[in-house]
């Protein structure tokens, strides 16, 4: 009976153009919030991952070649006290110098046999796996097998597809294709030659040098060239903000060279980073407005019904219970904003992901976890809030006419 008159209290007096008004504020206010996080965590691979476009966080140093060092033949390496120098910097986390190969590499891809044969003069580097940017299960090196695996830059292959090959009337090739081919090399060093044979396992989108496993250069330079002391000519540096102007300075005042890509995606990711919290500032703005007239229309609506409210607290109904339909309401408003705004994060994703498929090979989209623990909290604490206030206006309401 009680319930039942609480019902049709709430029933005939509240505003349904107000609620449908709260509702869609309310609902494109958190589709904001939750579209802007899902986002990001849905992008952010692409910066980061391992794959990426170019993961931030390393910038490669070398130094400039000038007119001088080309007529003395002074090769343009760091030394020991610069390498210090550059470890002591701040925006340094880590830092690894490439080890250049110290042998001659002659590579034949092809037969005489088939009729088809390439051969070439190349050079081999080598850097600590951890800055590596792609991974491969084949990636180590067996002393007691002739396989070398080899990581090239994705710029070369770009570069024979729609460059040298379309030129010469030759077919393009895939990534596939070219991990599937072997590649003759011929190793010559001071004290001897070396057959082996090479195979491209992955593709690197940052690094642009070829690549071999460091335990594979160190033991041929160590048998081949023993004689010969690497020089340090490059070195990749781990920093926590490629873009911070301390670097520029650094660069600019040894007159040092970067690989820009780095800093170019850092900057692009610091803007991705800008632009969700710009976004899920606007998406929080309007969802509390949107919670604002909520509780406003609810307030109208216990105001215009004082008295009667007066009367059912008189002959018995206790606060909490003239509250209990108000709190309902606000609830299952709630729910249905969470509910609404979750299903237009999956219809956004739905449309977005296959782009960003097309951007960047192997992309895994983030989890959905925290697109729902964000919407989960705003909807806890909207309930909450909305609980506390009208539980105030209907005490305040009792107070007034005891």
């Amino acid at each position: 009976m009680k319930r039942a008159l609480l019902g049709k209290l709430l029933r005939h007096h509240i505003n349904a153009w107000q609620l449908a008004g709260f509702v869609l504020a309310n609902l494109c206010g958190m589709a904001i919030v939750l579209a802007a996080v899902q986002l990001y965590c849905d992008a952010k691979p692409m910066f980061e991952g391992s794959d990426s476009f170019m993961r931030p966080g390393h910038i490669v140093l070398t130094k400039r070649v000038n007119t001088v060092g080309t007529i003395t033949g002074e090769a343009p390496a760091f030394s020991q006290k610069e390498i210090n120098r550059l470890r002591q910097q701040p925006f340094v986390n880590d830092m690894a110098a490439y080890t250049p190969a110290m042998f001659a590499v002659f590579a034949t891809v092809g037969s005489q046999r088939l009729g088809v044969e390439f051969s070439t003069e190349m050079f081999f580097e080598a850097v600590p796996d951890k800055f590596l940017d792609v991974q491969s299960e084949d990636w180590h090196y067996d002393p007691e097998s002739d396989d070398v695996p080899i990581i090239m830059p994705r710029t070369y292959l770009n570069l024979y597809n729609f460059g040298f090959a379309s030129s010469q009337g030759l077919p393009a090739v895939s990534e596939k294709l070219v991990g599937k081919v072997g590649v003759k090399l011929r190793l010559t060093g001071t004290h001897g030659v070396k057959l082996k044979t090479g195979r491209v396992v992955a593709f690197s989108r940052r690094l642009n040098t070829i690549l071999v496993p460091q335990d594979f250069i160190d033991d041929m330079n160590q048998k081949l060239s023993p004689n010969r002391e690497p020089q340090v000519s490059r070195i990749i540096v781990e920093v926590e903000n490629p873009a911070d102007e301390r670097i520029t300075r650094f660069v600019n005042d040894y007159h040092y060279d970067t690989e820009a890509a780095d800093t170019d995606v850092a900057k692009a990711a610091s803007l991705l980073r800008v632009v969700a919290t710009v976004v899920i500032a606007v998406g929080v703005l309007i969802a509390a407005l949107a919670f604002y007239v909520l509780l406003l229309s609810i307030f109208l609506l216990l105001q215009k019904q004082t008295t009667k409210i007066d009367n059912l607290l008189l002959i018995g109904y206790t606060p909490a219970t003239v509250a209990r339909p108000f709190h309902r309401l606000a609830t299952m408003l709630n729910l249905a904003v969470l509910i609404g705004a979750l299903v237009v994060v999956a219809l956004l994703r739905h449309w977005y992901l296959p782009l960003f498929e097309q951007l960047t090979d192997r992309y895994e989209p983030a989890s959905v976890v925290p697109a729902i623990l964000v919407a989960v909290a705003i909807f806890a604490l909207t309930t909450v809030l909305n609980y506390v206030a009208i539980n105030r206006k209907v005490q305040a309401i009792w107070h007034l006419h005891e």
